[in-house]
């Protein structure tokens, strides 16, 4: 075979096998999505089929696909890089999702097919009307293209360049050109097929290297090894290794004690897997609600592995990597450690996770710009131009990524932190108005304003109050009432604060403002919340594990 190897840079980490495997996944990954999207003879194209797989997937499908978009670089990089300098208390973003799975299961998904809900926007404007509707649509393309989008390329980019040792921009063109290739004919259905093979080599994948670099630590290649390596690590670093943080901790802030587990974490959780078009669009695309459910309990035990795969190769490079410059470093750093081979694996698992998150999000950018914003406004396009439409979305979306990716998010040495501070700035509001939208009939429009609204500006209020408790002197506004008297809160506690003011406002205002007339067609007429015995004993094991787990790492 050719040495290919010699056609990248000498501070390539790869070798010419390595290599070899990245190039034969990507041609059978690309060759599977186009085999399993592929229409029958006659078939017609339609918006439904391209952008919620015809309704056709199964509990496997939604289940690996969930955790495939979710599991990106943002999550292995940015994770990692957060265990590297935070510890295990980190991994409680995975632990406690894996509830939220349930909950979401239980609760949303019942209301969602039971009313045709095709987009999170559409579901606003079934509830509250158009209004509503293109205001959320605007923000989460702005959100998904200019947050989302930008973190997993440069975050993938980032790793993929200190292994390979190609230029950054080279990398973040090539992501992005396969993203758009893999997906772009079979849209959702082409990525949701294809992702439990995803999955199952980025499981296998963070299985090798955690287990490689917790051995290497331990001093041999075996189970001992493995065990030695980590106990060694908790010996070391014990300050690592609690879940719960003491407000001594330099890192309160960032996840601030006992409100992990009864704050305003839960909001963030639910705003991501519940209202989050990028994730729940699979679920919606399910072939029924029982096979929606099962799917997600299936994520849901995903989930609580995610933390040995995405957090602990992080904590291993205390000891391997010490001293690095910027935490989001450690994970590509532990991979540069894997032999010949293995190092090719690994890499393909990390490279295929940003390839199918960014496949994943720009499906999702592409279906709420054609369904909810250019699909009602030209009503006379036929199915076919709005799937053109929807791939022309997807290639600009990821042309202005690419872009905007180093200005936005090369700056932060944490970026998986960037994003969660970034979002909780609106998820407040977004959870407010979906769960009142469900279960409250006076919710008004002018209450779900109210409370998008102002949970941005009480947000914005403590932020600032928060920016000037560290920098009194900012703009003369020393020893003001803000820096004085407004105390200065984690942002996950502002989190939970801002949402009961929301939540506030949107009652007060609907009552005081009610809907002149009716605009809702949302319904709970025939929505049954009862949950198979298969999905009633998951659920189950799911509080047994997270209890005992945090039992043992308080």
């Amino acid at each position: 075979m050719p040495d290919l190897a010699s056609l990248l840079p000498a501070s390539s980490f790869l070798k010419s096998l390595d290599i070899w495997i990245v190039l034969f996944y990507a041609v059978s990954i690309f060759v599977l999505a186009q085999v399993v999207s592929r229409r029958k003879a006659g078939e017609a194209v339609t918006s439904n089929g391209y952008f919620l797989a015809g309704n056709t997937l199964p509990w496997w499908a939604i289940g690996a696909s969930l955790i495939a978009a979710n599991i990106s670089a943002e999550q292995i990089i940015g994770m990692s890089g957060s265990g590297y300098k935070i510890g295990l208390a980190i991994a409680s973003y995975e632990w406690m999702a894996a509830i939220t799975l349930i909950i979401v299961g239980k609760y949303f998904l019942p209301v969602f097919l039971r009313n045709g809900v095709q987009t999170m926007p559409g579901f606003l404007q079934q509830r509250f009307g158009p209004s509503v509707k293109y205001l959320m649509a605007v923000f989460w393309l702005i959100l998904y293209v200019f947050v989302n989008l930008t973190s997993i390329l440069w975050l993938g980019g980032t790793a993929v360049t200190t292994v390979t040792g190609l230029d950054t921009l080279t990398v973040l063109i090539a992501l992005g050109t396969f993203a758009l290739l893999y997906q772009i004919s079979g849209g959702l259905k082409a990525v949701a097929l294809t992702d439990i093979v995803q999955v199952t080599l980025l499981v296998l994948g963070g299985l090798i290297i955690a287990g490689l670099t917790l051995s290497k630590i331990g001093g041999e290649a075996n189970i001992t090894g493995f065990v030695d390596g980590f106990n060694k690590l908790r010996t070391s670093f014990p300050d690592h290794f609690h879940m719960i943080l003491d407000k001594s901790s330099e890192h309160y802030k960032d996840l601030p004690g006992i409100a992990v587990l009864v704050g305003g974490m839960w909001i963030m959780n639910i705003s991501y897997w519940g209202f989050n078009q990028y994730i729940i669009q699979r679920a919606l695309a399910a072939k029924s609600l029982p096979e929606a459910q099962k799917g997600i309990a299936f994520a849901a035990y995903l989930k609580l592995l995610m933390p040995l795969i995405v957090v602990v190769p992080g904590m291993a490079a205390l000891l391997l990597a010490p001293g690095l410059p910027k935490p989001d470093q450690a994970y590509p750093q532990m991979m540069t450690l894997l032999p010949t081979g293995l190092l090719g694996l690994v890499f393909v698992a990390l490279t295929f996770a940003v390839i199918s998150s960014t496949a994943s999000k720009i499906n999702s950018i592409a279906t709420i710009f054609t369904i909810d914003i250019v699909a009602p406004l030209k009503r006379d396009l036929d199915e076919k131009t709005l799937v053109m439409v929807g791939r022309v979305a997807a290639v600009v979306a990821v042309i202005i990524a690419v872009i905007v990716a180093k200005p936005l998010v090369g700056s932060f040495d944490q970026a998986f932190q960037y994003i969660q501070d970034f979002t909780g700035f609106f998820t407040p509001g977004i959870v407010v108005i979906f769960a009142l939208g469900m279960f409250w009939k006076r919710c008004s429009t002018a209450g779900a304003f109210a409370a998008v609204a102002g949970g941005f500006l009480m947000s914005c209020f403590f932020y600032v109050a928060s920016y000037l408790h560290t920098h009194p002197d900012f703009l003369g506004f020393s020893n003001n009432f803000m820096a004085t008297t407004v105390p200065d809160m984690p942002f996950m506690n502002r989190v939970g604060w801002v949402f009961w003011i929301a939540l506030g406002l949107c009652v007060a205002v609907s009552l005081v403002v009610p809907n002149k007339r009716e605009v809702s067609t949302l319904t709970l007429e025939g929505v049954s919340f009862k949950t198979t015995p298969v999905v009633n004993a998951l659920a189950i094991g799911v509080i047994v594990i997270l209890i005992g787990l945090y039992w043992y790492f308080w």
